[in-house]
């Protein structure tokens, strides 16, 4: 059984409110245009009489039979059991009788009964409607947020990866920095399993996390590759969605080191009110197609993210610039 959560009951309460606005509409408008509390009562008890099983069948058919019937495929019971509710509903109304009426009464309350039935199909279908688009816009969330959760997995191995390599390589030249580095990985392996499985992450937590990323990622680094940080952040209690730029800084390394010639790496962060500036800029030194290390996720996960995440909030820029070097900005409206 589904959970009630906040949202729920403030969507009952929303629609009890709308529904008992229309029900007292005609008393209220009487009101306000004669100012005569009896026929404003009358207006009242005639609109109540007409629009309350209105108001029950939407209610009906919202919480229970669309739900439990119409969406799990029960159609005939969806539909015989509106029937026997419109019926329950009308049943004063439809068992009057104006035999004793006269004749242009008996036109007009059959008109009003005809009226009030078409009134009851349509709240039906309202809530029908309202249901099927509550049902797929639950579906598209649950879709984007599994996409999220898989873009996000894959990160995680990757980054391991060249860890594991960096450590992997230093242990075959400095005990000490091979123990000190293997507690860095630790740092950062706590952080990506406990901290990263929310949402969004204050920006002091990310921030030290690629701190230390960047060091380990140094380890691999000669004398011939200089590599510049600089975070300014205002609020570090500020979030955003986590692990949102390990794969530019993984590419920046995988791209950017040359034991061969000289080579820079600069990584800034920076919080400019409620954006959040990142810019990566790395000598542009491709590696052949044949070599696989690195991330191997890159751009299109990165770009992914900021499309289901921050729709219509953010900006990329991505060029090679005349000096060869590889420039990505992403700017984001927290």
């Amino acid at each position: 059984m589904k959970k009630i959560q906040g949202k729920d009951i403030w969507l009952f309460v929303v629609q009890v409110l709308l529904l008992g606005l229309i029900v007292l509409s005609p008393g209220l408008i009487n009101y306000f245009t004669t100012h005569d509390p009896a026929l404003s009562w009358g207006a009242l008890v005639v609109s109540a009489y007409w629009l309350m099983p209105m108001v029950i069948v939407y209610l009906v058919n919202f919480y229970v039979l669309v739900p439990l019937f119409y969406f799990r495929r029960r159609l005939w019971w969806f539909i015989c059991l509106n029937i026997l509710l419109v019926l329950a509903c009308n049943y004063r109304s439809l068992t009057t009788d104006i035999s004793t009426m006269p004749d242009y009464y008996q036109t007009g309350f059959s008109s009003f009964i005809m009226i009030s039935l078409l009134i009851n199909v349509m709240a039906i279908a309202f809530a029908l409607s309202i249901r099927y688009m509550m049902r797929r816009s639950e579906r598209k969330q649950k879709e984007v947020e599994a996409e999220l959760a898989w873009l996000k997995n894959q990160i995680n191995p990757h980054f391991l990866f060249n860890t594991l390599n960096n450590i992997s390589s230093l242990a075959q030249i400095d005990g000490d920095e091979t123990q000190e580095a293997i507690m860095q990985l630790s740092d950062l392996l706590r952080y990506a399993m406990y901290e990263t499985n929310k949402p969004k992450v204050c920006l002091d937590g990310e921030v030290e996390f690629m701190r230390n990323y960047i060091e380990l990622m140094k380890l691999r680094c000669n004398e011939m590759t200089t590599v510049c940080t600089q975070f300014a952040i205002a609020d570090p209690q500020l979030e955003v969605a986590p692990l949102l730029f390990i794969s530019l800084v993984e590419n920046a390394f995988k791209h950017g080191m040359n034991s061969n010639a000289p080579a820079i790496i600069d990584i800034c962060m920076e919080q400019q009110d409620e954006t959040l500036v990142f810019i990566c800029d790395n000598t542009n030194n491709p590696k052949p197609t044949k070599d696989r290390s690195g991330s191997g996720i890159g751009l299109e996960n990165t770009r992914r993210r900021l499309d289901l995440l921050y729709p219509g909030r953010y900006t990329w820029e991505q060029e090679i610039t005349p000096e060869n070097i590889y420039h990505v900005k992403i700017s984001i409206r927290l």
